[in-house]
């Protein structure tokens, strides 16, 4: 397995196709203009670019977060795509986002009324993925739950990849590759749990964050 990071090769491969299809990716909607021809080649170049990282890998990731937008795309442009969506408490993961200064143009990141608005987007969406993706397309996996027993959910995972268990999953921050993601520190570190529930620290200060989550 190669872990190619957060890689925006799905949008670079849709803008060599022409016409609506073109856009995919900042207007998923225009799905219901693109033939059966456009997805499958957005797909094959899709592969050929990320092959590219590791000829010889059996799987590689893209962990871009945005992917969640597209999992409909995902799912029909690469029919044999294995997408993992990881959960974690609302608040935990607003407040992550905000104290985080990203090197993209995220700027709902920097407001706490616009995180909570855009985690419930988010959240929203991902229930119609759930609802209308195979069975098979899509694993939830609580971050919360990978804290307290990551044997049990690395299993999980590498089953659903269709991949057999290697123990070296439960010494993943022994990896020499490289990282480049905001998560880069900590993926040297060994599993800690000092992240969840982190928001308790703040009680008092995230109302905005709350009223945004709560509508």
């Amino acid at each position: 397995m190669f872990g190619a990071g957060e890689i925006e090769d799905l949008a670079i491969a849709a803008k060599k196709l022409t016409g609506p299809a073109a856009r995919l990716i900042e207007a998923p909607e225009l799905i219901a203009e693109t033939g059966d021809a456009d997805l499958l080649r957005l797909g094959t170049i899709y592969l050929a670019r990320i092959r590219a990282l590791a000829p010889d890998a059996a799987r590689i990731t893209n962990k871009l977060p945005e992917n969640f937008r597209l999992c409909g795309l995902i799912r029909l442009a690469l029919p044999g795509a294995r997408i993992i969506h990881t959960r974690r408490d609302p608040v935990d993961t607003c407040l992550s986002c905000f104290s985080q200064l990203f090197a993209g143009n995220l700027p709902y990141t920097y407001d706490l009324a616009e995180l909570g608005r855009y985690y419930r987007g988010y959240d929203g969406l991902m229930a119609h993925w759930r609802a209308v993706l195979p069975a098979e397309a899509l694993l939830e996996v609580q971050y919360e739950s990978v804290v307290a027993d990551l044997e049990t959910e690395a299993r999980r995972i590498l089953a659903h990849c269709g991949l057999d268990w290697d123990p070296r999953c439960l010494d993943f921050h022994r990896t020499e590759r490289p990282v480049r993601t905001a998560s880069m520190s900590q993926v040297r570190q060994p599993l800690y749990q000092g992240s969840v529930g982190r928001a308790r620290a703040y009680d008092g200060m995230l109302g905005p964050l709350l009223a945004g989550l709560n509508g």
